[in-house]
């Protein structure tokens, strides 16, 4: 009955503000876990709350002296959290900053866009058929200027034809890859970063790899194309999809765009909804 009588008490006790805080808090808590899922940081976390439940259990039992591994142990393993997983800290920073006011650079016509995507898919296709090696990166709301700068500059009108000649066999651009940003080649020739899963199939290539590494550090949509079988991959979100056909492509991309146009469009009603708000109440 104590018990009981403690609880109902704490309930009435409970603002609308705690309530916020505590919706706010797991919220936060679960965007986490998200940005961590399936990743290194997962075990590592999975430890750091296993040591968290032992050391007050060792501290009860009076177990001196594993209390005091385990305390040494939290000190450690926080600082080294973050030197070891500094990829994904990094790639969490920078899922936080994508917001609709970052994309500045991001063309706002829906109709360019898809029209992009079906020179991309058909020059896929057509290097797919002849079993040419490519690898194209579309930058979506993160930035990859770094990227851009390591290849050769282009800035051209996004066309199939262009596409095929760039990964050419033997050419100087051909094993690098083509930025598109917009309705634009901007760079080709570039360097990505490899990705450091140790758990892929170990037939994955360089550029797929290179892939997977881009797409673990940035919202860029990634399409390869394989050397050796012609297969079509995709990769998103540290994620690779392979056996892709030219159609399914096509949908995949064109979906993926029409949402984020949604969502653009979307928030903008709500900020225009709001300023007629704020209008009429100082009216």
């Amino acid at each position: 009955m104590e018990l009981l009588q403690i609880i109902i008490n704490s309930v009435k006790n409970i603002s609308l503000w705690s309530i916020v805080d505590i919706s706010v808090v797991s919220y936060i808590l679960y965007k986490v876990y998200m940005l961590i899922k399936e990743t290194r940081a997962e075990q590592l976390l999975k430890g750091i709350i296993l040591i968290l439940f032992l050391i007050p259990i060792s501290s009860f039992f009076h177990l001196v002296m594993l209390n005091w591994i385990l305390t040494k142990t939290l000190a450690i393993g926080v600082l080294s959290f973050v030197i070891i997983f500094q990829p994904e800290i990094r790639r969490a920073l920078e899922h936080l900053g994508r917001t609709a006011f970052n994309d500045r650079h991001v063309l706002q016509d829906e109709e360019v866009m898809e029209k992009v995507i079906t020179e991309v898919v058909n020059s896929v296709d057509n290097l797919s058929k002849s079993k040419t090696g490519a690898l194209i990166v579309i930058e979506q709301v993160t930035g990859l200027e770094d990227v851009i700068n390591t290849g050769t500059k282009l800035d051209a009108l996004v066309s199939s034809a262009l596409l095929e000649n760039i990964f050419v066999v033997n050419t100087p651009l051909h094993d690098g890859a083509a930025i598109i940003r917009n309705d634009r080649i901007v760079s080709a020739g570039c360097f990505l970063p490899l990705t450091n899963n140790n758990d892929l199939n170990k037939k994955l290539g360089t550029r797929h790899r290179a892939a997977i590494g881009i797409s673990e550090n940035s919202d860029a949509l990634i399409i390869v194309v394989s050397e050796e079988t012609g297969t079509i991959s995709f990769a998103i979100n540290g994620k690779l999809m392979r056996n892709y056909t030219k159609d399914r492509l096509k949908k995949v991309l064109i979906a993926i765009i029409k949402r984020r146009f949604q969502k653009k469009s979307t928030l903008r009603e709500k900020v225009i909804e709001w300023k007629k708000k704020m209008g009429k109440t100082k009216s």
